[in-house]
């Protein structure tokens, strides 16, 4: 197999941990290029904008989806019966505390995609209204839901392509607005996500090849419309700009539990990732609220690990996990992704301490685990980040600080799909 003109054994000679992963074994990769300059347009008033925008849209949120009380945010649980029965499975202590950032329990869609997602449709919705002007900014923003501005909406077209929660959030927030709306399904998205989406009156078209071909097929839609908005989960800045206000609504949220995050007590976040794009701004936000003292390291499944070998190679989306012979087909339906952003790549490449991956049985193994110790229910993509407190305890240099987990989806999951992935992990 030829891969960029060389063979898979070359790509191995100059990067040997390729050798575990096309044997499908779980991996630590150190990113040797943290700290370096980075080369990134965006900045931190990027994402000011960005929480800007969000607090316009508030009384909107507020009217249309009462659940939000006009904020789309998630809370933090401390899960220490979670941390005993982690240290007690794998023989190791985890100093400091453990906590898990609830995005499963984002209003609207249930999952993380709810903040990039969300915010590029209301972004363009925004645009389009303020451009023919029957809206201004220092309107309330709750006449959106008027009838009014749902038949202006209903005029125009959103697409995405997506294996299943970005598809969700882009959807429903689309459909309550009045756009047409279209979402391009790969063939590892869930049929409850399509389902779900088709009650919403969302256009879904399956396919039966990966993410890749359901973003491309996306793409081509909408460049026959002049209408037509595609929302580019591998490209997209307001995607990403949309993940990074999360860090700024985390460091009010660790203020009022009083914990600190300097040299001494550092902060180590872990990020389930697929294509990048959640991951990638919330890492990005960390690193301009939190600094030197963040330490952020993605998680993929063994099946799927496209942004580290982006990275690990420098050829970012140049590179797919299928050069390789890796088949891309994981239990975590929402990083089921064989070739990463290169965008996200490059913005992240600089600023992140590195990726790990993990098997998919260890996935379920702690989806049954965080239930029966918490009671909290999680899709098996949401678990990701879990193990990363015990396989990059020998990476960080201080042993001390805040352990924080991003759980990214699992509250629209039906009990009888939760269930059957629950029957799946071990005692």
């Amino acid at each position: 197999m030829i891969v960029l003109g060389k063979s898979i054994e070359k790509w191995i000679q100059d990067y040997p941990l390729i050798r575990d992963l096309v044997h499908l074994k779980e991996v630590v990769w150190e990113n040797p290029v943290k700290g370096s300059q980075s080369q990134s347009e965006l900045s931190y008033n990027d994402i000011l904008e960005a929480e800007e925008r969000f607090k316009r849209f508030g009384p909107y949120f507020k009217k249309v989806f009462p659940e939000t009380n006009g904020i789309i945010e998630s809370p933090i649980s401390e899960i220490n019966t979670m941390k005993a029965k982690l240290e007690e499975e794998y023989d190791t202590q985890i100093p400091g505390r453990l906590l898990l950032k609830r995005d499963d329990r984002l209003p609207i869609a249930g999952s993380i995609k709810a903040r990039g997602g969300i915010y590029e449709v209301i972004k363009h919705a925004e645009k389009l209204a303020l451009g023919h002007a029957i809206l201004k900014k220092d309107d309330d923003y709750a006449i959106l839901a008027d009838k009014k501005f749902t038949e202006f909406f209903s005029a125009f077209h959103i697409t995405v392509g997506s294996t299943g929660n970005l598809g969700l959030s882009i959807g429903i927030m689309s459909a309550k607005l009045g756009f047409n709306v279209t979402v391009h399904m790969s063939s590892d998205a869930k049929q409850w996500k399509k389902d779900l989406l088709r009650q919403k009156g969302v256009n879904v078209v399956e396919h039966k090849a990966d993410y890749s071909v359901a973003v491309e097929q996306g793409r081509k839609q909408c460049e026959k419309k002049l209408t037509c908005h595609f929302i580019d989960d591998e490209n997209s800045k307001d995607l990403f700009m949309g993940y990074a206000v999360a860090a700024l609504r985390l460091k009010k949220q660790l203020d009022e539990m009083k914990i600190k995050v300097d040299a001494e007590n550092p902060l180590s976040v872990y990020l389930p990732c697929g294509v990048g794009g959640g991951p990638g701004g919330i890492a990005f936000g960390l690193h301009h609220v939190f600094g030197e003292h963040v330490h952020c390291y993605f998680a993929e499944p063994t099946h799927s690990p496209s942004m580290l070998l982006g990275l690990m190679t420098g050829q970012h989306d140049n590179v797919s996990v299928q050069d390789f012979g890796i088949d891309n087909l994981t239990a975590a339906d929402g990083l089921a992704v064989g070739r990463p952003s290169g965008f996200v790549g490059r913005e992240v490449e600089s600023i992140i301490d590195g990726i790990y991956t993990v098997d998919d049985q260890r996935l379920y193994d702690m989806l049954r685990w965080i239930y029966n110790t918490e009671r909290i229910k999680l899709e098996p993509s949401a678990l990701a980040g879990m193990i990363g407190p015990v396989v990059t305890k020998d990476h960080l240099e201080s042993k001390s600080g805040t352990h924080l987990v991003w759980a990214t989806g699992g509250k629209l999951v039906p009990q009888e799909v939760w269930l059957e992935d629950y029957l799946k992990g071990s005692q």
